[in-house]
C-alpha cells in the first residue's frame, strides 16, 4: 500500500470574490437604507442601481485580490500583493459606489 502523498492545495477563488462583494453590499447599505426622505426627483427605485453596481464593483475587486493572491504563490512578493490587491479593491470599491450612486446622492 503506497503512502498518500500530501499535496498542497490551491486557496479557493471564489471566497475573495464573494468576501469583497458582501462587504460592498454591506458598504452601499449604509448610504441607502439611511436616506431618509429621498427627494421625488430620484425615482421610486432609485435604490436598485447602487446595490446592484457597488457589489459587483467589490466582486471586481476581489477577483483582483485573488488573482495578486495567486500570483504571491507562484513566487511574486506576498507583502506587495497584499497591500496592492487592498489598494485596488478600495479604489475599486470607490468608484462602484460613486458610480452606483451618482444622480442620487452622489450629486
Amino acid at each position: 500500500m503506497t503512502q498518500p502523498q500530501h499535496v498542497q492545495q490551491q486557496p479557493s477563488f471564489m471566497v475573495p470574490v464573494i468576501t469583497g462583494a458582501v462587504f460592498a453590499l454591506l458598504v452601499i447599505s449604509f448610504f441607502v437604507f439611511g436616506a431618509d426622505n429621498p427627494p421625488a426627483e430620484w425615482g421610486k427605485y432609485w435604490q436598485i442601481r447602487p446595490l446592484i453596481i457597488t457589489p459587483l464593483a467589490g466582486a471586481i475587486g476581489g477577483t483582483c485580490y485573488a488573482f495578486l493572491n495567486y500570483q504571491s504563490n507562484r513566487g511574486f512578493n506576498r507583502t506587495l500583493a497584499v497591500i496592492l490587491g487592498l489598494v485596488i479593491y478600495f479604489v475599486g470599491l470607490w468608484l462602484g459606489t460613486v458610480l452606483g450612486l451618482a444622480g442620487t446622492m452622489w450629486n
